[in-house]
């Protein structure tokens, strides 16, 4: 009997460590895909911050077109959430409803606007370099070459971005929704259900 009950404590001793390190191993995982986008919005950001050129037909900033101060606004507010994030999910605590649907809700709206920014500006960088004869926009990008490289090259890193806010989504929604328990089948034996013929 006494050798049994020492069994069955190390059964869950071993479990319990089995958990934590589980618990430890996804801890670094999320911490990680959180630094990772803070380092790419700040890239995106420094990038598109410099993008401007000066030439024979004129100037051309990253703040002369809304789409791109969007895009430097999205990147630096995600680059925030970004660290805040890392630090909180960094932390051993104990995880709470709320803390769960905060993070779910969080993720979700950040993962929104930066892949709006990227859509937003990748449409434009398109239109700069093949134009619409339909609307009477030129071509900007045979003209202002450099430009578009900077603003492609941030727009790329930006969809990069939002892969990894999608990876944060699943773990967040995961974190949640495991916190339910499954719903119960119900059996209907006994309950009338009207039908209509029509």
């Amino acid at each position: 009997m006494e050798g049994k009950r020492m069994k069955d404590n190390a059964q869950i001793e071993k479990g319990t460590t089995e958990n934590e390190n589980g618990s430890s191993t996804m801890r670094t995982v999320e911490t990680l895909l959180r630094i990772l986008p803070m380092a790419l919005c700040m890239g995106a950001l420094v990038i598109m911050l410099k993008d401007s050129q000066i030439n024979d037909f004129g100037s051309l900033h990253y703040s002369d077109i809304g789409a791109f101060r969007y895009l430097v606004h999205a990147s630096g507010i995600c680059a925030g959430y970004s660290l805040l994030s890392a630090v909180a999910a960094a932390i051993p605590k104990q995880s709470t409803m709320s803390r769960a649907w905060t993070f779910f809700i969080l993720d979700q709206l950040l993962t929104y606007m930066i892949l709006a920014a990227a859509a937003i500006s990748a449409e434009v960088v398109y239109l700069a370099y093949k134009g619409d004869a339909a609307i009477t926009w030129s071509q900007a990008c045979g003209s202002f070459g450099g430009f578009c490289r900077r603003a492609t090259a941030a727009i790329a890193i930006t969809f990069i971005v939002t892969l990894c806010y999608a990876g944060l989504t699943l773990i967040s929604s995961y974190r949640l929704f495991s916190k339910y328990d499954p719903p119960v089948a119900h059996n209907n034996r006994g309950v009338e259900i009207a039908t209509f013929h029509g």
